[in-house]
């Protein structure tokens, strides 16, 4: 597989292996908690098991892959991710409405930046740290070409692929608040985060108004939420990448 068919199948169309079907949260109800808590990862243990839920999402053309291991940080348990020259993920399938938990709050630590990235092209199109949100399939929401393509998906998956994604990412040089179609498909937009070294080695937390966000970045509501990916890739750029993970939560509008 060529290297640009790879990431535009990862920007996208990889995320099929997030399959439907197997730990989902239900949709919520009116009466559903205040927040969602799916990336529970201060709750396992150094060395041991993910979490439930949690799988790799691993390219079987790619030969490296990133490792990924619980570690004790401080008083926290975390994900340590390693990646050089390499790529691979971590994955949850879910099912959440984002009108009902419109709020994504997130806790990441990177090492370094990497010298070579560049959101705006292919070729620099790695991070050291990025959450993947996709976002489910729904036929009223594309054309009938582009249904085409869904359906084509469909036969030779088994399920159809992710109707989009936001990914927010830990950039190079680009300023704050950038948001840009992924280089690979449009289908995928990338939110910068946070940029550049300023906060090396110092965990960050961040909230995002996803139900707002995609809203902007697809003009239109979004459907419900499927899954949700970590990742810290640097296959592109032939550099390598440290980072860590906190715990990933769902939360109401206004609720702290």
């Amino acid at each position: 597989m060529k290297q640009a068919t790879r990431h535009a199948i990862f920007s996208l169309f990889a995320l099929t292996l997030i399959l439907p079907g197997a730990t989902h949260l239900p949709v919520v109800s009116a009466e559903s908690p205040d927040q969602l808590v799916v990336g529970n990862f201060s709750l396992a243990t150094p060395g041991g098991p993910f979490p439930q839920g949690w799988k790799p999402l691993i390219f079987e053309k790619i030969k490296e892959h990133t490792e990924y291991d619980l570690v004790q940080d401080g008083q926290q348990v975390v994900v340590k991710a390693k990646s050089q020259q390499s790529s691979s993920g971590l994955t949850r399938e879910i099912m959440i409405d984002p009108q009902e938990y419109p709020v994504i709050q997130w806790q990441w630590k990177v090492e370094n930046i990497l010298q070579k990235g560049n959101v705006a092209q292919k070729s620099g199109d790695d991070y050291p740290a990025r959450l993947y949100i996709t976002f489910q399939y729904d036929s009223s929401k594309v054309g009938f070409f582009e249904k085409a393509k869904f359906e084509t998906i469909r036969l030779i998956y088994g399920q159809y692929p992710p109707i989009g994604a936001i990914n927010y990412i830990w950039e190079s040089k680009s300023p704050i608040g950038t948001m840009v179609p992924n280089p690979y498909t449009d289908r995928v937009y990338m939110y910068v985060t946070e940029s550049g070294s300023a906060k090396l080695n110092q965990w960050v937390t961040e909230e995002r108004n996803i139900y707002e966000d995609y809203k902007k970045a697809f003009g239109e509501d979004p459907p419900n939420i499927s899954g949700v990916a970590i990742m810290t890739d640097t296959d592109n750029t032939k550099e390598s990448a440290v980072a860590y993970f906190g715990d990933i939560v769902f939360k109401k509008a206004g609720k702290e």
